[in-house]
C-alpha cells in the first residue's frame, strides 16, 4: 500500500490528546503504520545500567503515533495526499491542497 506521508515530511497530528502539533517525520515505521515525529510524543524513559552506560539515565524521547493520526502541512494547514502518474512512469505524491507537489527529499521516486 502507497503511503501518504515519508520521512523528512512536516506534518500536523489531526487527532487525540496531541491534536494541533506539527513536526518533522524522523523515521516511518511500516511495518506498524508508525511514525516518529521530532519533539512530539516526547516519553521518559528510564535506562538500567550497562557496561557501556554503568550510571544508568534517565532518557526522553519520541514514541510513535499512528500513521493515520498525521497529515502533511502544505501552506500551514493539513491536506490530503493522492498519487499522480507521471509521462516517465514516476508515482509522485501530490497535495490536494493547491495541486501542489510534495517534494521527495534526497529519494529518487518510485524507487524504494
Amino acid at each position: 500500500m502507497a503511503r501518504h506521508i515519508r520521512k523528512g515530511d512536516t506534518v500536523i497530528i489531526r487527532s487525540g490528546d496531541l491534536k494541533g502539533q506539527t513536526g518533522v517525520i524522523m523515521r516511518v515505521d511500516t511495518k506498524n503504520s508508525r511514525v516518529f515525529i521530532k519533539g512530539v510524543n516526547l516519553v521518559t524513559k528510564h535506562m538500567r545500567p550497562t557496561r557501556v552506560n554503568p550510571q544508568g539515565a534517565v532518557v526522553t524521547r519520541e514514541a510513535p503515533l499512528h500513521m493515520s493520526k498525521v497529515s502533511p502541512v502544505v501552506d500551514g494547514k493539513p491536506c490530503r495526499v493522492r498519487f499522480k502518474i507521471n509521462s516517465d512512469g514516476s508515482k509522485v505524491r501530490v497535495a490536494t491542497r493547491g495541486k501542489k507537489e510534495l517534494k521527495e527529499l534526497g529519494a529518487v521516486s518510485g524507487a524504494r
